[in-house]
């Protein structure tokens, strides 16, 4: 089967499925294969559940006995060599022949260590005051998420965000030769996922494989000019069309956080704008000028955009400020590494308050640097003004091994796994304190939360 017929099938489906749970009737079923489950011994529960048509691998036991199945339920079966790249071509199809305007439909694809879900949903604030946005939900950046947030683009769609992430050498890449941006954004580069790229060279080559994309195509950049690394970046790749931004460059001004504005504020002063945010950390600063700066681009003012901007609330534990029953809680536990601890902790150590609590989690995937890594934010957090430090996981107990706590200020707790701090938690209770929550995914920090 062609791409082309299968489109077609496609367009008169309702949507894609690749979870024969999540069945609501008359979606394109995709059997996807991983390291612990095989979709194609889901299919036909898929077709049963109400799916219409099942895309099975043509290797799959289930395809081997086509001709042994019924006809009205093999006509529905379409084997195919491989399903995710199937779904990769299909939703580079669609995206192909998605139009507004009569011309292809404008996509940005967002990439970057830190900030990429955060900068993408003040992206799609800005943006949704003059277009209709489609844009990546939750988690889908991957080689599975990229495809189906593309094929969730509808008709009525004028502009898409894509958000990319990675995790090896090539990722990008791949995810770029899907989604065809014309505009790229990097947030940043930083120290995660070192155990899947080698080192923090092998990062920026990674993350790199975006600018490499839209040198090739002569579209554009947004750059944050005030990111030294993004700058050599892109001096590396001389034809690379930029759009600069940054607090520095645009000579927006940072403001202090007290009681009355916890949350991280914006001035620009040539244009007399004040941006009251909710969010938490001066590292998202750069955020807000990235939504700004494509606002702009796309014909939306800076006084408009800061409105959008403002209204926007995070969610899902990223940079979250929550006030409790007995604490004010900094929420910034959906993922942690080097770059992006490092930075939480200084901002935390800039908030004025008093009776400060840290509650840090392992840092996954850092391999053979995980060790210094831990080493060096347990170091930071004893030069800290918090007054106790609990750190959860194996790599914190690791690098505590090493460290000299014995005349450290902050009361330093170690605990194997979060459930085992919301258990000491749930016994000594702390109460009138501000309390920094980060951790990486694995580690579930927000299992704490109960307790605080």
């Amino acid at each position: 089967m062609t791409i082309q017929e299968l489109y077609a099938i496609f367009k008169n489906c309702r949507g894609v499925a690749t979870d024969s749970r999540k069945i609501t009737g008359g979606e394109l079923f995709f059997a996807l294969k991983g390291e612990n489950f095989d979709g194609n011994e889901y299919a036909l529960k898929a077709l049963e559940a109400g799916a219409e048509y099942a895309v099975i691998s043509t290797g799959s036991a289930l395809a081997l006995r086509l001709d042994q199945t019924d006809s009205k339920t093999a006509s529905r079966l379409i084997p195919v060599e491989d399903t995710l790249r199937t779904l990769q071509d299909l939703a580079r199809w669609h995206r192909s022949m998605t139009f507004a305007g009569g011309k292809p439909i404008p996509v940005i694809g967002l990439t970057g260590t830190n900030g990429k879900t955060t900068t993408k949903e003040l992206i799609k604030a800005v943006l949704s005051l003059r277009f209709k946005v489609s844009a990546t939900e939750g988690n889908l950046n991957n080689s599975i998420g990229v495809p189906l947030t593309l094929l969730g683009i509808g008709p009525e769609s004028e502009i898409a965000i894509v958000e990319m992430g990675a995790s090896h050498p090539g990722d990008i890449k791949e995810l770029v030769s899907v989604c065809l941006p014309n505009y790229g954004l990097i947030t940043n580069v930083g120290k995660a996922h070192l155990l899947g790229f080698g080192s923090f060279e092998g990062v920026k080559k990674a993350k790199g494989e975006l600018y490499d994309y839209i040198q090739r195509t002569a579209d554009k950049v947004f750059i944050n000019a005030d990111d030294r690394e993004l700058c050599r970046m892109a001096e590396e790749r001389p034809d690379l069309q930029l759009i600069p931004y940054g607090v520095e460059y645009q000579g927006a001004k940072i403001l202090d956080t007290d009681n009355e504005h916890p949350y991280l504020r914006l001035e620009l002063p040539d244009e007399n704008i004040l941006i009251e945010t909710h969010l938490i950390g001066t590292y998202n600063a750069a955020n807000v000028m990235a939504a700004l700066a494509v606002g702009s681009h796309f014909g939306i003012r800076h006084a408009e955009a800061a409105k959008a901007i403002e209204s926007y609330i995070p969610t899902n534990n990223r940079s979250q400020m929550v006030r409790s029953k007995d604490n004010t809680l900094i929420i910034d536990a959906y993922n942690a590494n080097p770059t992006s601890m490092e930075a939480a902790i200084d901002n935390f150590c800039r908030i004025k308050a008093e009776n400060k609590t840290m509650m840090l989690g392992d840092m996954l995937e850092l391999g053979t640097e995980s060790s210094r890594e831990h080493l060096k934010i347990i170091s930071r957090a004893m030069q800290s003004d918090a007054s106790k430090v609990f750190l959860v996981g194996e790599e914190f107990g690791k690098a505590a091994s090493q460290a000299d706590m014995s005349a450290s200020i902050p009361q330093i707790m170690l605990f194997r796994t979060s459930a085992e701090l919301a258990d000491h938690l749930a016994s000594d209770r702390i109460k009138g304190s501000t309390i920094l929550i980060k951790g990486s995914r694995g580690t579930r920090m927000e299992t704490v939360l109960g307790n605080l």
